[in-house]
């Protein structure tokens, strides 16, 4: 027999057994050490990471889960409405951003019991993908259906990566229920907004000037344009001799005097038809001091003016803007024309000369004047932007940016007009699909009157929640900038403006019965029909009643919305109610002037109210140097090698990048690089390994029959209990704030500071070594089962692979139950203790001084004396250790030390070797009712017992004896 055992194999009546070196070398209590048991691994890299989270999305219905939520009964509905991603090209990060942040808020939501309305959608018509069409069909002779056949393929292509990619980054949705925009049924919701606008006299067609792309041969809206800070223009000095004097000039006795204006577009002067000044400013006549030129500007302009020319200038007389009235220009390139001098109020004297070169047919200020003052708004530039016949003969086929610039610049020259050339680096506006400058041209176009929105929709935006604040402002902003829309593209790959025009007049047929006709005849066809069917079929026949003449006199409409106002009307197509609105939109900022706009803009036309409750606006995806991501650059990272690994990168899986959206900063910049995903991945790594302790220590436990009521339970862990439930109620208000970088701090937070350091160190000796069966060990196993529980559905949203794989590890629920089916976060109120909470704190602050006198020591080595005057810190110490003097009471075990002795005042005689600290505790009870400042001291000695063999812990009379405790359990094991 084994020396210490009887012949029996129990334990004799003696605490001793043999030395611990002989019992660690035979392993005789280590299968009586209750260690964590798991199959839960502790990492999973590589192959085996990507096959585990497909699993997991098969295992655990992820493809399913959407559908069963919204057929389960629920309180509330909680509304997401997706703005669509544009259907070009391959997933990429910023998707990624945009996905997951949503889906992360939809899990929350659905988690906590509300039934998730969220359609994913994708914007199908539209430029970029139509130039993609042309670039494999080439652009020659092509019919509309013959364009637009291969633009749907190109979009169907694109839609099936992206929604694949977005599928597997663990995106919760019913995928075979999406919206598109080029859908029939889609048009026909759209084509009903039109025509309530149309109904409302919001839409209009006009001829007046839009932003036109040369390069895309199109009109384009103020959400198309990206501005270039560095655009380089040859802004030019140049005179327009006064022909004419204004009365009050003339009374002075001034002649030959030319006014001097200043402009960045030069090609822009053949179409001028006046010269504006700014009608409280003052003017000056001033004469060169090299040549004696008589010269009309701003007086206050007049310095600058001068040190750019070289010259002095001399002031020989001074007007008041109203005084200039009247006066008559001589167009400099133009033989015979003359242009008025002209009030405007959109002239200022940031630069130039304070007097405005104005063609309204250039210019929205310009056409603004050309409207008050009755002026020729008459066009010298064609869709590619080249001079037309109209420019002359000198100007006509020259490209307007480039060598048209030059020959103004030289008829300038040669007329004697220039004053002075330079080079100006300005914002100017580009088309933001091919990167080339825009131009401003007159065309007839379709338009929305946005000024008379305007106030409707600052009055509607302001019953909207903005996330951050700041965008609001920026929306605000955006109202006041658009006075109009420009709605028609010249396009073929789009839903057609269902217009027929008069052949002979050009007169345009539209009213309510034709769109409604024609949105009918989308639903069940598809916008295709709008080229394929006869006229007379398209047509009403109410409509057909009342056309006089044969229908072969009209002629279909060639242009198509633009695709603003096709994801703008989504709202009208994708909610299931027409007077519903969205709870929340999330997208970029690019968005601001965008589909946040073109949804709010149509919304309150149509039904005098915003689309949404609240707008969450994010930052752009840029590198780790924060520089914009470009293929030139090679600092691209694509989502799919992120996932699968690739160029460098390990595989990280999709809750790797899950983990990096919900961390990061989305109201800044949004950095992703190796160093963000390894911080993602390391943080993953070591969650994972919090929850393998847990699920380890609660191997074999059942909460349904072994469960201790609170009530029961030591102290300690009915105070983890309250710690988890506020950390449950700091979760959720942080998820319910869309802020889910802070639930990451508030779980890595309770992780390291209340778990791992604090409860974790504490109970592994109850956990381990007391009996399996016995209340310290089962009380503390039902709170971790509780935290294990708590924090695997809090950091479901995030990371829901994860999540539902520790739920298939853990105690207490139906085979086959996953947890994104099985609700949120399960605290109750009765965790709340209040008074427990001071008293664990005030042992804590106690175990703080403790441990502060013995740096870098072993805490079990040491025998603690606590000395408290009589009052509530020493009650609430009796609480936690009722003996005088205890080595397994609940406060020797929240101290760590080998022995707790809990006395009024310190003993007199300490042994020389003692340590001693002092320190003060408030207790703020019932609210801050009763607040005690209590002051306590501690003496701190090394222990005298002997360390136990089996639990390691200085409690056995000798090193080759077991404790009590573990003697006990040993006994009974055998």
């Amino acid at each position: 027999s084994v020396k210490g055992l009887n012949e029996s194999g129990a334990v004799g009546n003696s605490n001793c057994a043999q030395p611990a070196e002989t019992v660690s070398a035979q392993g005789l209590y280590r299968d009586t050490v209750l260690l964590p048991r798991t199959e839960f691994p502790m990492k999973l890299t590589g192959q085996k990471l990507l096959e585990r989270e497909l699993k997991i999305q098969q295992d655990c219905g992820f493809a399913h889960l959407y559908s069963w939520q919204r057929e389960r009964k629920a309180k509330k509905e909680f509304c997401l409405h997706d703005g669509p991603p544009y259907a070009n090209g391959d997933p990429h990060v910023g998707h990624a951003l945009n996905k997951i942040l949503k889906d992360i808020r939809n899990r929350f939501e659905m988690l906590r019991g509300r039934q998730v309305h969220y359609i994913p959608g994708w914007d199908c018509h539209g430029l970029p993908i139509e130039l993609k069409a042309l670039g494999e069909l080439g652009t020659s002779g092509l019919s509309p259906l013959q364009i637009r056949r291969k633009a749907r393929e190109f979009a169907e292509g694109a839609i099936a990566r992206q929604k694949a990619a977005f599928q597997r980054w663990g995106v919760m949705a019913d995928w075979d229920q999406c919206y598109y925009t080029y859908d029939g049924a889609y048009e026909a919701a759209q084509l009903k907004v039109f025509q309530e606008m149309h109904s409302k006299g919001l839409i209009y067609q006009d001829y007046k000037p839009v932003f036109w792309s040369p390069s895309s041969k199109t009109a384009l809206a103020e959400a198309e344009l990206e501005y270039n800070p560095e655009h380089v223009s040859r802004a030019i000095y140049a005179t327009f001799p006064l022909i004419s004097l204004p009365p009050e000039m003339e009374s002075e006795g001034l002649e030959s005097i030319s006014v001097l204006v200043w402009t960045t577009q030069p090609w822009t002067i053949p179409a001028n038809q006046a010269v504006c000044y700014m009608p409280n400013a003052q003017y000056s006549v001033v004469k060169r001091a090299d040549n004696s030129q008589l010269l009309l500007l701003a007086t206050e302009r007049t310095a600058s003016v001068a040190a750019l020319l070289g010259t002095e200038l001399e002031s020989v007389g001074t007007f008041k803007g109203p005084q200039l009235e009247g006066g008559i220009c001589k167009h400099p390139t133009i033989p015979g024309k003359e242009v008025p001098l002209l009030p405007a109020n959109h002239v200022t004297m940031a630069k130039g000369t304070g007097l405005v070169h104005t063609a309204p047919a250039h210019g929205m200020d310009d056409y603004s004047v050309a409207s008050q003052f009755k002026l020729s708004v008459e066009c010298m530039v064609d869709e590619d932007g080249k001079f037309t016949e109209a420019a002359g003969p000198e100007l006509q086929n020259l490209s307007v940016m480039s060598e048209g610039t030059d020959k103004v610049i030289s008829l300038l020259k040669e007329c004697g007009a220039l004053i002075k050339e330079e080079q100006c680096v300005h914002s100017y506006p580009y088309d933001w699909r091919t990167k080339q400058p825009v131009v401003i041209r007159p065309s007839m176009q379709w338009f929305i009157n946005t000024a008379s929105l305007q106030d409707k929709a600052k009055e509607a935006l302001q019953k909207v929640r903005v996330l951050p604040d700041s965008a609001k402002g920026s929306l605000l902003t955006m109202l006041d900038r658009r006075t109009y829309w420009c709605i028609s593209r010249q396009r073929s790959w789009g839903v057609p403006i269902p217009v027929f025009y008069h052949r002979d007049t050009g007169k345009a047929l539209i009213n309510k019965h034709t769109v409604s006709h024609i949105a009918k005849l989308f639903k069940e066809k598809g916008s295709d029909c709008w080229w394929e069917l006869p006229i007379e079929t398209l047509l009403p026949p109410e409509v057909l009643k009342k056309v006089t003449g044969p229908v072969t006199d009209y002629d279909r409409g060639e242009d198509v919305l633009d695709i603003w106002f096709d994801s703008g009307a989504s709202w009208a197509a994708v909610l299931e109610e027409s007077d519903s609105r969205a709870d929340l939109y999330v997208e970029g900022k690019d968005q601001i002037g965008g589909w946040f706009q073109s949804s709010l803009l149509t919304s309150v036309a149509v039904r005098n109210k915003a689309p949404y409750n609240s707008v969450v606006v994010h930052g752009f995806v840029v590198s780790e140097k924060g520089e914009k991501m470009s293929k030139s650059l090679g600092n691209v990272v694509d989502p799919d090698v992120v996932i699968n690994g690739g160029k460098d990168l390990p595989a990280y899986g999709a809750d790797v990048l899950r983990w990096w959206v919900a961390e990061s900063n989305i109201f800044s910049e949004v950095q992703i690089g190796p160093n963000a995903l390894n911080s993602a991945k390391e943080s993953v790594s070591k969650l994972r390994n919090t929850l393998k302790f847990l699920l380890g220590n609660v191997h074999g436990f059942d909460p349904l029959t072994q469960a201790v009521d609170s009530k029961e339970m030591h102290y300690i862990d009915q105070y983890m209990l309250h710690l988890l439930r506020e950390y449950s109620m700091k979760v959720t208000d942080a998820y319910s704030a869309f802020d889910a970088g802070r639930v990451i701090r508030v779980l890595q937070a309770f992780i390291s500071r209340d778990l791992s350091s604090f409860y974790f160190s504490i109970i592994k000796d109850r956990l381990y070594c007391d009996p399996e069966d016995s209340l310290g060990r089962r009380s503390c196993q039902t709170v971790l089962e509780e935290v294990l529980d708590g924090v695997t559905r809090s950091i479901a949203p995030i990371l829901p692979h994860l999540a539902e794989e520790v739920y298939l590890h853990a105690p207490g629920h139906d085979e086959g139950e996953t947890l994104f089916r099985s609700g949120w976060i399960k605290s109750s109120s009765v965790w709340r203790r209040p008074g427990l909470e001071e008293a664990v704190e005030g042992a804590c602050a106690i175990r703080d001084s403790f441990l502060s006198s013995i740096p870098g020591k072993n805490a079990a080595r040491y025998d603690l004396t606590i000395a408290i005057e009589p009052g509530l810190l020493f009650e609430l110490m009796e609480s936690l250790q009722e003996e005088p003097t205890s080595t397994t009471s609940q406060l020797a075990e929240l101290m760590m030390s080998a022995r707790v002795n809990l006395t009024s005042e310190l003993p007199r005689d300490l042994p020389p070797d003692t340590t001693l600290n002092h320190g003060t505790f408030l207790i703020n009870l019932e609210g801050g009712v009763i607040r005690e400042d209590s002051a306590y001291s501690i003496a701190v000695v090394p222990t005298s017992a002997a360390r136990c063999p089996r639990c390691r812990r200085y409690s056995a009379e000798s090193a080759d004896c077991l404790c009590p405790r573990c003697n006990s359990v040993v006994s009974q094991a055998h």
